[in-house]
């Protein structure tokens, strides 16, 4: 790792160098997102394409795991790296990596047993049933691999790798994108040939990241002989990785809850939904790049006690983040229906994703803040204001004002619940992480 980005560099220079090769990482997989639905959108079926919105939440529920392990692992290992603690920093890579795996497998078996019921829970119906049990069926079997590429991709960007992060997970989304067309068209395959590019990317990003640390190229390991069921790294893994953890878990949640609701009102506002979350994935993917990106320069210094540096690294970047989310809210309103477009050419889905992409896009312009100082507390270890942001967003607000604004407004009070629940709770953290500066500020004054 070069320290010399961690401590000595501008604060521009350091954050370009972190967050814009995540940055440029996590288009690659809005690329990858938005490609699936739109070969699958070429087919012409909306009930196709309302198929992969049904198993989202599972998609969700496999990265809620791998942030467990991976953001819990490289928020923990970046502390470690700030403290000079090299061995304990492999261990801790270790026990992430393989922790992942084991609950792939653990993913694999309960999607392959409990498949009709996670289907029903989706709000697959009649129509979309047989479309999206195609594609789960192939998701479930590659849990194992989906979970640890996005857990090793956090990992290797915990010690300044962002560079060769970005590389596994261009490569799987490259090849992902080039698979697509040929199993989803060419070869008649619909959602499950989608399901199945997925899942042998996934694959060949995982070996990719395998390779990185063979080679020795990491000062991290994931040896087996580093493997060890340390107390002090699995709390510490598990206290910061929950939240984020609970955040995705929470999203797959409220994703089943959605389309429940959606369900009642067609399968076209499914569609519609499900092109819209795509679209909305590229300010939110960019927010969340960029945060992630900076989440090691905050978490090395807050363990170095450069405070005075952290917070200049933190409001820099959420002046960027307040411009980018700004800039894309102001794009996709002035040219959603044109959007909606490429992914489907239903006049009637094009016309509901178009409202209902105006009024999403209302809380973009705020998730960057909000993503930021979510980031800021598991970087500096606080895994209970973290906690209380990701069940925020996803759960305890949005959840409730998703059940009445659907009883208040129908369908529009569903469309609704989101940016009402996200700008509520990017209030919140900026509530919190101010309650956090002032009893820092507290307890230095108390030591000098």
């Amino acid at each position: 790792m070069k320290n010399d980005i961690f401590e000595n560099q501008s604060i521009p220079k350091a954050v370009g160098s972190l967050a814009l090769p995540t940055i440029m990482g996590m288009l690659v997989m809005i690329v990858y997102n938005l490609a699936g639905t739109f070969f699958v959108g070429q087919l012409h079926d909306a009930n196709q394409v309302a198929a992969i919105t049904i198993t989202m939440p599972v998609f969700l529920l496999l990265m809620a795991f791998g942030s467990l392990f991976g953001v819990g692992g490289g928020s923990y290992i970046s502390i470690l790296l700030g403290k000079k603690e090299g061995e304990e920093a492999k261990q801790a890579a270790s026990v992430a990596f393989y922790g992942s795996l084991a609950i792939g497998v653990i993913c694999m078996l309960a999607g392959l047993l409990f498949m009709p019921q996670i289907l029903h829970l989706s709000g697959a119906s009649d129509n979309t049933y047989e479309y999206a049990k195609g594609y789960l069926m192939i998701i479930a079997v590659g849990s194992p691999a989906i979970v640890a590429s996005f857990a090793l991709g956090q990992i290797i960007r915990a010690e300044g790798a962002a560079k060769q992060a970005m590389a596994g997970m261009m490569i799987g989304t490259v090849i992902n994108i080039a698979l697509d067309p040929i199993f989803i068209l060419w070869l008649g395959m619909g959602v499950t040939g989608a399901a199945i590019a997925t899942v042998i990317a996934n694959i060949i990003s995982v070996s990719y990241y395998i390779y990185y640390f063979v080679k020795n190229d990491s000062q991290l390991s994931i040896s087996f002989k580093k493997f060890v069921l340390n107390k002090a790294i699995l709390k510490a893994i598990f206290s910061i990785g929950t939240p984020a953890s609970i955040n995705s878990l929470l999203m797959s949640t409220s994703n089943i809850i959605l389309n429940n609701f959606a369900v009642h009102y067609g399968d076209n506002v499914v569609a519609a939904l499900g092109v819209v979350s795509r679209v909305v994935l590229i300010p939110i993917m960019l927010l969340f790049g960029l945060c992630q990106g900076v989440q090691p320069l905050i978490g090395y210094n807050y363990a170095a006690n450069n405070r005075k540096r952290m917070i200049s690294i933190i409001n820099f970047t959420a002046l960027w983040g307040t411009a980018i989310g700004t800039i894309f809210a102001l794009l996709f309103y002035w040219m959603g229906k044109r959007t909606i477009e490429v992914f489907i050419n239903d006049p009637v889905v094009v016309d509901l994703g178009e409202n209902f992409l105006q009024v999403i896009l209302l809380s973009i312009p705020f998730l960057g803040i909000q993503f930021l100082l979510t980031t800021s507390f598991q970087a500096m270890g606080e895994g209970i204001p973290s906690l209380w942001l990701s069940i925020s967003r996803q759960g305890i607000l949005f959840i409730p004002i998703l059940i009445i604004a659907n009883a208040w407004g129908g369908l529009k009070g569903v469309i609704y619940a989101q940016p009402m629940a996200d700008i509520m709770t990017t209030v919140l953290a900026v509530v919190l992480f101010y309650r956090e500066v002032r009893k820092e500020q507290v307890l230095l004054g108390k030591k000098q």
